[in-house]
């Protein structure tokens, strides 16, 4: 008989230790769950048969509450029932619910009104594993609604992956300074992973500083990465200044030259983004940018702003692009 080292024999042990938590894990989450789903079933149903729904419903739900907590002690005041009626009310088909998401999880999701909204976040948060604190930025940033266009099919088109304005808060660099584009392209190498989770759905990186080489010239792109989804590369070229045509120029150049030699046999069309400080919507509108498919700007933000300007920034962006696609779909 072969045998084990110890070193072994630890990874080994260990490993199975993982495994029956992360088992033991999923299955309280997932009983927890349908558990609270059947009480707030149970409280919606019960609520429905009284004459005066609003009053009867406080008040059966404060006797209840004295009730179970004097049986089963914490976790069901009159707070905790309440979400489990949200719970049930804005998930009331039970099969639509996704058991790898946490009672957490829930809370922020039964918090939206929009059943849209709620429907993304929830997608988003299983698709791309994301935990409570992920769901909370996403949700606080308002991601849904900087999202360019909400898919009207199951298949991803490069509108419903891509969002303007992007907001990079997690780099840790003060708005009110100046910074070089390497310097911004440095910090997000060091925030990658939280870069990817802001950037969308999908991408992988590739290379930075990638060199691309002709018979008569050397050039650097800034960011380049891969999205599995769309099955395609993804160019990215910071700007810390005001948008030009020479920057517009210069990214469709990148694209053609990335088709030509990097693009694979498989690959969709190579797609380029302009991450910029500030956007002249009159040079996007007059140029390549406003007729390509697979060339766009975006604004980027080094902090998160307040609710309200946030809605105002992504109100315009909206207008913007609406009004672009509509201008592009006439003869």
């Amino acid at each position: 008989m072969m045998e084990i080292s110890e070193d072994s024999l630890f990874q080994s042990v260990k490993e199975i230790i993982r495994q029956s938590r992360e088992k033991v894990f999923r299955i309280a989450n997932s009983t927890l769950l349908l558990t609270y789903w059947q009480i707030g079933k149970l409280i919606v149903e019960n609520e429905q048969q009284g004459k005066e729904r609003a009053e009867y419903g406080k008040k059966t739900l404060k006797n209840l509450s004295k009730k179970l907590s004097l049986e089963f002690g914490k976790g069901f005041d009159y707070t905790n029932l309440s979400n489990m009626r949200k719970f049930y009310t804005a998930f009331p088909i039970v099969d639509t619910l996704s058991l790898q998401l946490s009672w957490s999880h829930y809370r922020l999701l039964f918090g939206q009104d929009d059943k849209s909204k709620r429907n993304y976040y929830l997608n988003e948060a299983v698709q791309n594993n994301w935990n409570v604190r992920d769901l909370k930025r996403q949700i606080n940033s308002l991601a849904y609604e900087r999202v360019l266009e909400h898919k009207k099919s199951p298949t991803e088109n490069i509108h419903s992956v891509l969002k303007d304005p992007y907001i990079f808060e997690f780099l840790g660099l003060t708005p009110d300074q100046k910074f070089s584009e390497k310097e911004i392209e440095t910090a997000i190498i060091d925030h990658i992973q939280k870069f990817l989770l802001e950037f969308g759905k999908g991408f992988a990186f590739v290379a930075r500083q990638q060199h691309i080489s002709t018979d008569t010239s050397d050039f650097y792109i800034d960011l380049v990465f891969y999205n599995y989804i769309l099955k395609c590369f993804v160019i990215i070229d910071l700007k810390t200044g005001e948008l030009s045509h020479q920057d517009i120029g210069q990214i469709d150049m990148y694209v053609r030259m990335y088709d030509d030699l990097k693009r694979g046999e498989g690959d969709n069309p190579t797609i380029g983004i302009l991450l910029c400080s500030e956007k002249d919507e009159t040079i996007v509108k007059y140029s390549v940018l406003n007729d390509k498919n697979n060339l766009f700007a975006s604004k980027y933000l080094l902090y998160l702003p307040k609710e309200e300007e946030l809605k105002e920034i992504i109100d315009q962006d909206r207008i913007r692009f609406e009004l672009d696609q509509n201008n592009n779909k006439q003869p």
